[in-house]
């Protein structure tokens, strides 16, 4: 058969390519191909082109064997003979080994393909009615679970030994197990999360020392964006392991506002003016049974007759609605000429005209202050004190 310059164009790639993938699969678990199937048909025009004595039907009948270098040296022989053009042995390699790499290729492939499909089939439903981050688990389980399903069943197509991969991916799992303790804590943890979900997406928290809004729930990391716009990625371990306050949980949150007031104010017009600064909210404060707000005489402090204002208000519009608030409460007890005091102390110091002391006995020189009671303390007139300090 005459090869022309355009085949050998065409083919060149080709063979590159049977050749490599010929070997890996060769490598994996010899040719497939037994007496009767199919590139045994070419075996006679191989065989009348002066075929190695090791070709031929003696190569297909030994497939499944272990690699030895004779076979090695066989398949070389062929992609030689291919590459100076040999079309029958281009056909052959094709035929045993291109064409069940390609079609290896193909069904993992469409393995992916309906991995994605039936991911997105099975989370959708549970991110639209459940929960959007178990939809998520969900969907990136069964991709995971599909797509190995495949690629085993397609590795052991060409040969590949299963049950000897398994025992060494076992024997590996455990020394992993023991090298990435940390890892799989943080595994475990999200999992937990997943499960129970304290938490999830969209929810704002305080977990493990941050503030955030919930961005992503991930196997072993949780990722957080604070109200500043940073983003945080912490370890599941560290959330599972603490307290967990999830901000947002509830629909509606109270906000208050501790004030203290000076003692000679009023009590009834100081309610009254912490009062209008709660109407001053309007329809920020949510009504209903157990809401609404709240002006409550808290206790006398050392310089402050103290009060707390508290008012409901929407979760979303928490932050703003305290510092309106506030003041609110600062503007309503200024109107009403109520003075916010702070605390001073005052300091008085009294001159002692002489100082009595007593010797301690055996002590020699050593002289102690005594010390003077109130009785016989002497007291003079202020309008004398020269060197008074407050």
């Amino acid at each position: 058969m005459g090869v022309t310059k355009k085949n050998l164009c065409v083919a060149t790639p080709i063979l590159c390519a049977a050749g490599q993938i010929g070997f890996i699969f060769t490598a994996m678990g010899g040719v497939r191909y037994k007496s009767g199937a199919g590139p045994q048909a070419l075996i006679p025009h191989i065989a009348n082109n002066a075929w190695h004595p090791m070709q031929g039907s003696k190569m297909i009948e030994n497939a499944g064997d272990p690699i030895t270098d004779t076979t090695v040296e066989t398949i070389l022989h062929t992609v030689q003979r291919a590459i100076r053009g040999d079309m029958e042995a281009i056909l052959f390699l094709a035929a045993g080994y291109l064409l069940p790499a390609v079609l290896s290729l193909l069904a993992i492939f469409i393995g992916y393909l309906a991995a994605s499909y039936l991911s997105r089939v099975a989370s959708g439903p549970v991110c639209r009615r459940v929960d959007q981050t178990l939809g998520k688990f969900i969907g990136k389980v069964i991709f995971y679970g599909v797509l190995l399903g495949v690629v085993g069943l397609v590795l052991s197509q060409v040969g590949v030994k299963l049950g000897g991969l398994v025992t060494i991916l076992a024997a590996a799992g455990f020394a992993i197990g023991l090298a990435f303790q940390g890892t799989l804590s943080n595994f475990a943890a999200g999992v937990l999360l997943l499960v129970f979900r304290p938490f999830k997406v969209g929810d704002f928290i305080n977990a493990a020392g941050v503030m955030g809004k919930v961005n992503e729930i991930d196997l072993f990391t949780t990722t957080l964006d604070t109200p500043d716009y940073r983003r945080i990625i912490v370890p599941n371990s560290s959330i599972s392991g603490s307290t967990i306050e999830n901000v947002s949980f509830h629909l509606h949150r109270r906000a208050e506002v501790l004030v203290g007031v000076a003692y000679h104010a009023d009590i009834d017009r100081t309610r009254e003016a912490l009062t209008q600064a709660c109407l001053a909210l309007g329809e920020r404060v949510i009504q209903g049974e157990g809401r609404g707000y709240q002006v409550v005489l808290s206790d006398l402090g050392a310089s402050s007759v103290n009060w707390i204002v508290r008012a409901w208000v929407a979760s979303s519009d928490f932050f703003a609605a305290r510092e309106l608030l506030t003041v609110e409460v600062k503007r309503q007890l200024d109107t009403a000429g109520i003075v916010i005091p702070f605390p001073q102390m005052d300091v008085h110091l009294y001159r002692q005209s002489e100082i009595d002391v007593e010797t301690e006995p055996g002590q020699g020189q050593r002289q102690r202050p005594r010390l003077r009671t109130a009785a016989t303390e002497v007291r003079r007139d202020p309008s004398a004190w020269g060197d008074r300090a407050v």
